[in-house]
């Protein structure tokens, strides 16, 4: 009994022992090891990829924003986990695709919604958006639904809008979407895209100092 009650009691203590060193590895020296790497490596991107505009931080170059007014570049529809239609607004506490088929009804009618707004939003004197060139990013979301990045086609549509609601000229316009269209990651992957919130803060530098 007694020979029992000992084994049982070292056994207690060697797991308590090694919960006790697992816990001080695991929980606190490795990831103080992996952040202090982080921060002296890569610090923007250990911090959050985070934006800056006037020493005030504005949002991460990793998650898209919407609110936008029409004087600013419009970011992809978001849609919310489980929704049935496109959302309008990035909800940071869900990150997912619509869950509707292709073909069905709702999404349909949703996507040929979100493209006559496009095409109203963009139409400006001397410049008319065709149906037809309204690009897929502009009328869906990406799959995980707070894609922070558009096209080079849905930016370069909506240049004339922001040249005429900002009082600049198009080429002006036109040359900072350039400026700011990322290629394709080490040359082959992916595809050109503009971030938003990065392309909307060079905007509003812009006008702020004309």
């Amino acid at each position: 009994m007694n020979n029992s009650v000992t084994n049982t009691a070292r056994l207690l203590w060697a797991g308590l022992r090694a919960l006790l060193v697992l816990t001080l590895v695991t929980g606190f020296l490795y990831p103080l090891a992996v952040t202090g790497v982080a921060q002296a490596l890569f610090p923007g991107r250990a911090n959050g990829s985070e934006i800056t505009s006037h020493g005030k931080v504005v949002g991460s170059s990793l998650i898209g924003q919407q609110g936008y007014g029409l004087k600013y570049f419009q970011p992809r529809p978001a849609a919310g986990l489980g929704t049935n239609s496109v959302n309008t607004r990035y909800k940071l506490i869900l990150s997912g695709a619509t869950n509707l088929a292709a073909d069905n009804p709702k999404l349909v009618k949703s996507v040929e919604d979100a493209r006559a707004k496009v095409v109203e939003d963009n139409s400006v004197p001397g410049y008319t958006v065709r149906p037809a060139q309204v690009p897929a990013d502009a009328v869906t979301s990406s799959g995980s639904g707070l894609d922070p990045a558009i096209s080079p086609a849905y930016a370069e549509l909506q240049v004339h809008r922001v040249a005429e609601r900002n009082g600049l000229s198009v080429a002006r316009v036109e040359q900072l979407v350039k400026e700011h269209t990322q290629g394709r990651a080490l040359g082959f992957v992916g595809e050109p895209q503009v971030n938003v919130l990065e392309l909307n803060v060079a905007l509003r530098d812009l006008t702020a100092r004309r």
